[in-house]
């Protein structure tokens, strides 16, 4: 799933509200209107918070979904580049499995999913940014062609409501 937005601002204004992105951190962003029908609880921060702009690759965050899902930080180059890993196997409360598994080998165990994601900014004229954003998944599940139409679906609402939450905050 390859998704895209531009943004008003230049990628190193855009880059500290990337960086905090995360469940456990500064949330999720929706815009303003989405958000007054979210517990206030649940709503994404509106400020930049210098607690959570420290992110160093093997760093761990928490993720939403079922069980106790994790990403881990694989490329972090601000302000241009961030990628996410995550492996979830079912069986474990969709945890990272025990041991070490190559996610995109060929003999993935049938209960565990795969996941990169990565969000590159690039400079637009001299006042914007490109945002692409890319989730890649791997799973040998029967239920692939269900979890793809129905993921594919999900990644672009959400990315079209973060993009705009990203607009709401970088025009405060």
């Amino acid at each position: 799933m390859d998704r895209a937005g531009t943004l008003p601002a230049l990628p190193e204004q855009v880059w500290p509200w990337l960086v905090q992105l995360g469940k456990g951190r500064a949330g999720w962003y929706f815009p303003a209107g989405v958000e007054r029908a979210i517990p206030t609880e649940r709503r994404g921060l509106r400020r930049l918070a210098p607690g959570y702009q420290r992110l160093a690759v093997g760093d761990r965050i928490g993720d939403w979904g079922p069980g106790d899902p994790e990403f881990r930080a694989e490329v972090v180059d601000p302000p241009r580049t961030l990628v996410w890993s995550s492996l979830r196997q079912r069986s474990r409360g969709h945890r990272w499995p025990d041991g070490d598994i190559d996610p995109w080998a060929p003999d993935l165990p049938d209960d565990v999913l795969a996941l990169s994601w990565a969000l590159v900014l690039r400079p637009v004229g001299a006042d914007s940014a490109r945002l692409q954003l890319r989730l890649r998944a791997r799973s040998r599940s029967r239920l692939k062609p269900l979890w793809q139409a129905a993921g594919g679906a999900f990644d672009w609402l959400t990315v079209r409501l973060l993009l705009a939450g990203l607009r709401d905050r970088l025009a405060a």
